[in-house]
């Protein structure tokens, strides 16, 4: 409790909030002089908010040499620490494990079940983006795509898109993983999970989807990098 009671009150000022969500959203180590930039502060306000954001383990930070000779310039990235914050405490990573090794117990079934949850979950998630009486036909493929950001930044993915249109592909990297705890224990049920609710949501706005995972964090990468190859007839 005492940590969360920190946390808020990190967070109450919204200057600091909104330096972590850029870094959030950056995808890469930020410096104290690039937040001072963006946000037209000095450099000491900046220095001051990155460390109170690091003292509560939302951001840690490493040295790195100029190369100049000069004084070692501080590099900030976001924590690998798990941030959340229930009233009262609430232990859904308990929950998820209890589930996940439910299903286990279950066989293949089990995980057939559990793909076509976090499919359905996945198409969900999209189809709220869409107005009431709105039909995926009717959208545009870069209208498609962004909507399908929307999505996986709800979702607290921390999505970065490309696409090529003339070939209905799409390229996208996941830098944040809800279920990355879980993942590194049990991979092979919770990324088939993971690839299902994103197929989900695919499957929302478009009729094919060929969808094929490049990279992924418990192979050691950095992020999980997927490829799509759609049709756009939807």
């Amino acid at each position: 409790m005492d940590q969360i009671l920190k946390i808020t009150n990190v967070l109450a000022d919204p200057t600091r909030y909104h330096i972590y969500e850029y870094i959030t959203k950056k995808h890469k180590e930020v410096s104290v002089q690039e937040i001072a930039d963006a946000f037209n502060i000095h450099p000491n306000v900046a220095r001051l908010h990155l460390t109170k954001l690091e003292d509560v383990n939302m951001l840690v930070s490493e040295t790195q040499k100029t190369g100049k000779g000069g004084r070692p310039s501080r590099l900030y990235r976001l924590s690998d620490d798990v941030i959340q914050l229930h009233f009262p405490f609430r232990d859904y990573q308990l929950l998820s494990k209890i589930a996940i090794q439910t299903m286990m117990k279950l066989g293949e079934a089990g995980k057939q079940v559990l793909y076509e949850t976090g499919k359905a979950f996945g198409r969900e998630l999209v189809e709220q983006r869409l107005s009431h009486d709105q039909s995926p036909r009717t959208l545009t493929f870069s209208e498609k795509v962004n909507i399908l950001k929307e999505a996986a930044e709800t979702a607290g993915f921390y999505p970065s898109f490309d696409y090529n249109e003339q070939e209905q592909k799409i390229y996208f990297q996941v830098f944040n993983c809800p279920f990355k705890e879980i993942a590194f224990q049990q991979p092979e049920m919770v990324c088939g999970m993971h690839h299902a609710f994103l197929r989900g949501m695919f499957e929302a706005l478009f009729d094919r989807v060929e969808l094929a995972e490049l990279e992924s964090m418990t192979s050691g990468c950095d992020f999980c990098a997927y490829r799509a190859v759609v049709d756009n007839e939807h």
